[in-house]
């Protein structure tokens, strides 16, 4: 990190955001005189409101990141733009005030691709807060606020970022991102279940869009544009730079490369059709670059990102490429069967011996740890997570263990629930090593407001069989993480509701450690055993609890 930019950020968080600083600029300083002229008639036939789904930045290098925004004065309703390409001009600052501009250009936002806008900004400095905005015409974009990565091979000391996952937005409302948006961090991860393609009701907090699941491009789009228009996610947005990968509820729950959940009542043409149309409309809505732009079934998500010689991050896809899932447990053990293809994994193990870097974390789906679902002799397994493919597993986290890699640490969505593990090739073996650590966060708002008890009732029997486990908890949070060259501190920061959009508080429930070259995780710290649900009020129904 740099510690000449501190002062500015904290400044900046203090004031609350960003949102209102790009406002009341009477011209764009540094505007390219040919764009300028261009842009002074773009908007003259355009709706206003151009903005309605905020700002973003994604997928840092050390010379420049992704600006995004979409142009949607009718976002439900496809966007309200007319048929034509719309010229946005965009700028970068070091100053929150935008008082002096360091780069700008221009993007055509397409109506191919819902007038979205992906800018590819080169030629920052390595390791640098910048802000950025967006104009057409006479209209101005909310500002938002980003961060180059260190240089490559530099000696960084120190890392902040939080990673999140699963945000229904019928269960509960996107309070965690309030406050992670007051959070100091260099980027945030994002594990999946971006939006959630389940049917309206009304029995929820609040209603999905539309009138069925999203099939076509038209649906995802709107229901993508929904979830955009939420101000505490357009605000974590804005606050810093993310690195993204998706999971199943992007598409259809439990799909598997060209299978979906249910193939009786899709046909294989039909969900080709429809992971087509749901891939193009996420990198529309995503800070993505264009080598993830989608290419037909196609769409290019595992990668990776450097912090100098601290920290390598490793994105994985576990859904394109992956083997159907399995119905026994003598089936997961079958050598040929795979959570990410065998080209990624490739990538994968040649990613974490070749990085260099002190810690090789990677941004993962799906949970890795066994994961029993029952108390005493017979056990029960999802076979939808790495349980259901434990050959693949056990060669990976063998690799781990080999020396070749250094200091894994697997950060995991998707179970709406926080699971803190140690990792062993052999989780049935009492003398298999332990070879690494899993952090599985929670949901940001899917599952709704959980009550701990019945929860723990349920599994405190089955932690006590499962001596990986080293913590567990189903209430609403993200997770905190920073990094040093000695150790790795998480923090559970747990939201108190996510059924009121206000006046809701968060604290941190549990910190854990993972010590470099000691493998595993200890609890450093945790707070009062949770107590029981107040049931008092109106309780709303889920449309997705794991529990």
């Amino acid at each position: 990190m740099n510690p000449d930019s501190t002062p500015a950020r904290r400044t900046v968080l203090a004031q609350g955001g960003l949102a209102a600083l790009a406002f009341g600029v009477p011209t764009l300083l540094g505007a390219p005189t040919a764009a300028a002229a261009e842009l002074s008639g773009s908007a003259g036939s355009l709706p206003p409101g151009l903005f309605t789904l905020g700002v973003a930045s994604g997928d840092p290098l050390p010379d420049g990141v992704v600006l995004w925004t979409r142009l949607a004065p009718q976002p439900l309703a496809g966007g309200g733009m007319p048929q034509r390409n719309v010229p946005v001009l965009w700028q970068i600052s070091d100053s929150p005030r935008f008082g002096r501009i360091v780069k700008s250009g221009v993007e055509l936002a397409r109506p191919e691709h819902a007038h979205s806008v992906h800018a590819e900004v080169r030629g920052l400095r390595p390791d640098r807060e910048y802000y950025y905005r967006f104009r057409v015409g006479n209209e101005l974009s909310p500002a938002g606020r980003t961060r180059t990565s260190p240089a490559h091979g530099a000696r960084v000391t120190n890392l902040r970022f939080l990673f999140a996952s699963c945000q229904n937005w019928q269960d509960g409302y996107f309070t965690a991102w309030q406050h992670a948006a007051q959070e100091d961090v260099d980027f945030i991860a994002f594990l999946g279940d971006y939006i959630y393609e389940s049917v309206p009701r009304d029995t929820t907090v609040r209603r999905h869009e539309g009138t069925d699941e999203p099939y076509s491009l038209a649906d995802y789009r709107n229901r993508h544009a929904q979830y955009r228009t939420d101000p505490d996610l357009q605000a974590a947005h804005a606050h810093a730079p993310w690195i993204v990968t998706l999971d199943d509820h992007e598409i259809d729950n439990n799909w598997a490369d060209e299978i979906p959940q249910d193939p009786d009542k899709q046909t294989p043409e039909a969900f080709r059709a429809r992971r087509i149309a749901a891939l193009k409309a996420y990198w529309e809505h995503m800070p993505l670059r264009r080598s993830s732009m989608p290419r037909g079934l196609d769409m290019q998500l595992y990668r990776s990102f450097s912090y100098g010689q601290l920290a390598s991050v490793h994105v994985l896809d576990t859904r394109q490429y992956r083997s159907d899932q399995i119905a026994t447990l003598a089936e997961s053990y079958d050598p040929t069967r795979t959570m990410t293809g065998i080209e990624q994994e490739r990538w994968l193990v040649r990613g974490m011996e070749r990085s260099g870097a002190r810690w090789n974390l990677l941004a993962n789906q799906l949970m890795w740890a066994q994961n029993d679902r029952k108390a005493g002799p017979e056990q029960v397994f999802d076979f939808d997570n790495w349980d259901g493919y434990r050959a693949q597993r056990r060669r990976l986290l063998e690799f781990f263990g080999s020396g070749r890699t250094q200091n894994p640490v697997i950060l995991t969505g998707d179970r709406h629930a926080t699971w803190v593990c140690d990792l062993k090739p052999d989780f049935d073996d009492p003398v298999s090593p332990v070879v690494g650590a899993e952090i599985t966060g929670s949901s940001i708002s899917s599952g709704g407001d959980s009550d701990p008890v019945p929860f723990h009732a349920t599994y405190d029997p089955i932690m006590a069989e499962s001596p990986h486990w080293k913590y567990i908890d189903n209430r609403r949070a993200y997770v905190l993480c920073e990094v040093t060259p000695e150790r790795m501190l998480a923090s559970l920061r747990l939201v108190d509701t996510v059924w009121r959009p206000e006046g809701t508080s968060v604290s941190t429930g549990a910190e854990f450690v993972v010590e470099a070259g000691r493998p595993g995780v200890e609890l450093a710290s945790s707070a009062a055993p949770p107590k029981p649900m107040r049931l008092t009020g109106r309780r709303y129904e889920v449309d997705d609890d794991q529990f």
